[in-house]
């Protein structure tokens, strides 16, 4: 997925795919607080002061590790700044001659000479945003903040250069007369629209104010993150009473043993709300007020009007947002930002969410009434509330389904579930992996593989980086070091890295996942394939160069593979016995499949309309966030028994990541998703010509061309929303039928 610009057609793609409480990305909105003039003036007398640097510094000097991944044992904090100073000035003397040049402006001497521009810089930038997202310190989130201002200039500079849009524009005026190849026709309007989209129409004053607007929303992008994760790493639920851990399984205990050894908590128990804690306890837990404590907890991230609030922040940035959307001569930030999505506008996303919400709502409601029922029987006095669902959502579970997260926990082994994805990609396109002990990793769990296709060449380097860590932020998501592209002359190959936070192992143990996290993990790499078997020419267009609404879906398809028999007998398998997960605890997984669906669907739409409140917005009066928020839930008739999966404060897919009027882009990618399964289940989960036309239409192409063009060539016709709806159980008989005739 694209992300933050550092060249005229995309810099860098610096934090990607699912980001899931992601997921801070690499600053789209940045700003300057110099003049472009002084601030390129510093950094030439800088290089020049500096002339041997790119011999010196690592991230600029070649590297001699297997594959050309960065040899981070030699990268220290110290070597970014004077990095990313170099390759500024270089990226800037790069645009200016292409600008400044004295030739007829052609696709080659202007697009794509834009498109080759800026590689030091896409690389020192690919890998300081990766580290900060991975193994962030005090040190980097420093460095972070003055790189935005230093990274938002630079892309005002380049889309608001006047000489620069002129060579632009006439190449576009040009292109019906080119002879010019799919992919470069994408660049070429892709180039021209950024530029405009990036404020080049405007005029003199009008560039000076979206220069200062994008210089706020760069700094408070980089505060809402930073604050979440003080806050995430700040709470702690401590227990001192072995009897308050009273239903929580023997694995989850140990690990609340070791993080309170860690947190100077020696012979007590600690839960926090990163999520590999915090789910277990509130499915688990008996003791309703510890919960509700860690609930609460949760919840209130952002919220606690301390140091760290963010309510302010995201009103600020919403009221920014809009007055930038205005400025650009669009009605909302949302209108902004769909014109480059598959929904192209909000009313196509309110038409599909309106579609889903009136059933979703309304199974979330049965579901209350089930489990009040059990409160009831068990001669509880209590109304459900928000913090009791997962509690006895599992109880309910278990007593319809036989069926408990414990059951299928010894199945799932973190190395053994991995070794499933990899055989699911063996099976599907002749995908294999090889372990690597000599390549570079920039922390001690990652683990790295060489990829390899079916013809045994090497496809490229695949990380994953399993375990959850304090200077690690939430959430699970890929991205890649390097890009597969073919714009030099060679193909290079990606090197792509999968990033969890799953509970370290604790002692000999294995880290067993409970089936939500399986899935995740399954979810994960169908992003990472996607990167590994790009076959593109331009660095913009490869990988998951995609947009919002689309990326996810190559992801969603992958999890589908998780649930087939053929593919959990080969990796469930139990961690002591080796006995292959039975066959009868499968079709208990498979019939609650559609289990709390309702619940699931209901809080992540409810946080996709409230992205879409704060975005669609058309004043930029300054909000009372919590009165806001309250309001859109209010409107749409949310529960009060349900949350919002994010809440503004902790909202960082949209506030500090990519996703701002793009939450809806999961569900929207699940109607692919659900559509594309439909073919795979008739024609055999592991048919080799629908893999092969998946992988040609889907997984290798990338941003070269309209993604709906491609999906077409693939499914050979648009997506169904039935499919979908029938997944997650939210259709009556006589609806589905009726949806199927249509």
């Amino acid at each position: 997925m694209k992300k933050a610009l550092l060249s005229p057609v995309a810099l860098a793609v610096l934090l990607a795919a699912c980001q899931p409480d992601t997921a801070s990305q690499a600053n789209q909105d940045a700003a300057h607080q110099k003049t472009a003039q002084q601030d390129t003036t510093q950094l030439q007398r800088t290089s020049q002061q500096n002339g041997d640097i790119a011999n010196n510094n690592p991230l600029l000097a070649e590297s001699s590790a297997p594959f050309g991944v960065p040899e981070f044992s030699k990268i220290k904090v110290e070597h970014f700044e004077p990095a990313f100073d170099f390759a500024i000035v270089q990226n800037q003397q790069e645009i200016d001659d292409i600008a400044n040049s004295s030739k007829a402006a052609t696709f080659e001497n202007t697009i794509e000479a834009m498109e080759k521009s800026g590689q030091a810089l896409n690389h020192v930038a690919t890998v300081f945003y990766a580290l900060n997202g991975t193994d962030t310190s005090k040190e980097m989130q420093g460095i972070a903040k003055k790189m935005s201002s230093r990274l938002s200039a630079l892309n005002d500079d380049i889309y608001l250069n006047a000489k620069l849009f002129a060579r632009v524009k006439s190449v576009y005026e040009q292109r019906d007369s080119l002879d010019l190849r799919v992919d470069q026709k994408t660049l070429l309007a892709d180039s021209y629209q950024s530029f405009v989209r990036g404020g080049a129409n405007l005029s003199e004053v009008d560039k000076a104010k979206l220069r200062d607007l994008n210089s706020q929303l760069s700094k408070l992008s980089v505060q809402f993150g930073e604050n979440l994760l003080a806050e995430t790493n700040a709470f702690e639920l401590v227990i001192d009473t072995k009897d308050d851990l009273a239903g929580l399984p023997e694995d989850i205990i140990a690990a609340a043993a070791v993080t309170a050894t860690e947190r100077g908590h020696d012979g007590k128990w600690v839960f926090t709300t990163h999520r590999p804690s915090k789910n277990p306890f509130l499915t688990y837990a008996e003791n309703r007020d510890l919960r509700k404590a860690l609930y609460e907890g949760y919840i209130q991230r952002g919220d606690n009007d301390n140091a760290n609030d963010n309510k302010k922040l995201a009103s600020k940035i919403a009221s920014l947002r809009y007055q930038k959307a205005q400025l650009l001569d669009y009605k909302t930030y949302a209108d902004f930002v769909l014109e480059k999505a598959m929904a192209k506008n909000p009313e196509n996303v309110y038409g599909l969410l309106d579609q889903v919400w009136p059933a979703a709502l309304a199974q979330a409601k049965n579901e209350v009434a089930d489990m009040q029922d059990m409160i009831k029987a068990e001669g509880g006095d209590f109304t459900l509330a928000a913090y009791d669902w997962w509690y006895y959502a599992e109880k309910i579970r278990k007593a319809r389904y036989d069926l408990d997260a414990a059951q299928t926990k010894p199945y799932f082994s973190l190395d053994a579930t991995r070794e499933g994805v990899f055989y699911t990609a063996e099976k599907l396109w002749g995908v294999t992996f090889k372990e690597r002990q000599d390549i570079p990793k920039y922390h001690p769990d990652v683990r790295t593989f060489e990829v390899f296709d079916k013809d045994g060449s090497s496809i490229g380097v695949y990380m994953t980086d399993y375990y959850v860590r304090e200077s690690k932020r939430g959430g699970a998501w890929m991205n890649s070091y390097r890009k597969q592209q073919k714009m030099f002359g060679e193909n290079v190959k990606p090197i792509i890295y999968n990033v969890l936070n799953y509970p370290r192992p604790v002692g000999d143990a294995p880290v067993l996942l409970t089936f939500d996290q399986a899935s995740t993990l399954f979810h994960e790499f169908g992003h990472a394939i996607q990167g590994l078997l790009s076959d593109g020419y331009y660095q913009s267009q490869t990988g998951t160069s995609l947009p919002r609404d689309y990326v996810e879906y190559p992801s969603q398809v992958m999890e589908n593979w998780m649930m087939e028999p053929e593919v959990l007998a080969q990796f469930a398998k139990h961690y002591k016995t080796g006995e292959v997960i039975p066959q009868t605890l499968i079709e208990k997984i498979q019939a609650a499949g559609k289990f709390n669906q309702g619940f699931a669907t209901t809080e992540y739409m409810a946080a996709a309309l409230l992205d879409m409140k704060w975005h669609t917005l058309e004043t930029a009066t300054e909000q009372d966030a919590d009165a806001f928020e309250k309001a859109a839930m209010d409107e749409i008739g949310l529960i009060p028994q349900i949350t919002p999966r994010y809440r503004t404060g902790y909202f960082s897919h949209i506030f500090s990541g990519g996703y701002a009027s793009g939450y809806y882009g999961y569900i929207w990618s699940n109607i692919y998703d659900a559509d594309t399964w439909q073919v795979f289940s008739q024609n055999g989960i592991f048919d080799q010509d629908t893999a092969s036309g998946y992988r040609e239409h889907v997984l290798e192409t990338g941003g070269t061309e309209d993604p709906m063009i491609m999906y077409r060539r693939f499914r050979g016709q648009d997506p169904k929303v039935w499919p979908l709806l029938e997944r997650r159980g939210l259709l009556t008989d006589e609806q589905l039928k009726t949806m199927k005739a249509q």
